[in-house]
């Protein structure tokens, strides 16, 4: 299998440095920040006081006191905005504004062989980190085939090229479709503020700790873990002969005019797109739709068991 690298123009970076920037968001978001250090990562999200996720985000260390949420671009702002209420509390500062570091992926067999052979450290694990002079690495799934990299072009502007000659040249989409494929829900800026974490699966997936103490909506999505049951759940399905759907698309059942799912995210493939979407089960067991008279979609198969299925 070739590998690929690409850069992800579509992905950003929201900065957050100072001595008390994880304490910051160890009291805001979902994730546990005391297991985020120069070697390991961790995926989370931010929610509002009623629980609905602002944006998740993939939590790096990219320097002493200085850490990166990785979110998609299009949530960046109203991120800061929602972070902002609270930060000036902290020995921490914000910003949002930053274009000296990139987002970019690498996938296939052997992509560590080939980062390695091109001077680059490497992780060894799921979530896992490694860095040297102006770049930072994650590894995020199980094999180390996928790989994250954010770089400081401005300081180390050789770096995309050597990732681009050592590479074939990959694209986001596909990229896109293997984080698809992985049941790895995001948030995008047409679905912002609507989902629970659960509804994107985010208690299965290590986006939640539920031992960490309190935050910013931890209320809500606790009682929900530990007393009811999600109303969504986050599914794997195609559509063929299709362009993708955009984030936020109302799907429907044939039986009923009422929307029982929602598009998250969605990626093109040969045959059609591939996509996530947050619905209810019985819209699972209806068959979804695009809406009336339009194709079906095809369910697919995650890679985990939903615990309440």
């Amino acid at each position: 299998m070739t590998s690929h690298f690409a850069v992800l123009e579509n992905e950003g970076l929201l900065h957050i440095a100072g001595p008390d920037a994880l304490t910051f968001l160890q009291g805001q978001t979902t994730c546990d920040t005391r297991k985020v250090d120069p070697g390991h990562a961790l995926p989370g999200a931010y929610c509002t006081p009623k629980g609905r996720m602002v944006c998740d985000f993939l939590l790096v260390q990219l320097g002493a006191e200085h850490y990166g949420l990785r979110m998609r671009g299009d949530v960046i702002a109203p991120a800061a905005a929602a972070f902002g209420k609270y930060i000036m509390f902290s020995k921490a500062d914000l910003d949002a504004a930053r274009k000296d570091w990139q987002v970019a992926a690498c996938w296939g067999q052997g992509v560590k062989t080939v980062l390695a052979a091109s001077g680059f450290a490497v992780p060894s694990a799921r979530y896992e980190s490694a860095s040297g002079d102006g770049y930072t690495l994650v590894q995020v799934d199980d094999l180390g085939e996928q790989i994250e990299i954010y770089i400081n072009s401005q300081a180390q502007p050789g770096h995309i090229k050597t990732l681009q000659q050592a590479l074939d040249a990959g694209s986001a989409e596909q990229w896109q479709a293997l984080q698809i494929e992985a049941g790895i829900g995001r948030v995008e800026g047409p679905t912002s503020g609507e989902f629970l974490p659960q509804m994107l699966n985010y208690d299965i997936t290590g986006h939640v700790s539920f031992n960490k103490g309190c935050y910013t909506g931890q209320e809500i999505v606790a009682r929900l873990h530990y007393r009811g049951k999600a109303k969504r759940r986050l599914y794997l399905a195609q559509l063929h002969n299709s362009a993708p759907l955009p984030a936020g698309t109302d799907l429907f059942t044939p039986a009923s005019e009422q929307s029982g799912g929602t598009v998250v995210n969605s990626a093109p493939t040969a045959a059609g797109c591939i996509c996530l979407v947050s619905a209810t089960e019985a819209a699972i067991a209806g068959g979804l739709r695009t809406g009336e008279n339009e194709s079906q979609l095809v369910l697919g198969t995650l890679p985990y068991a939903l615990n309440d299925a």
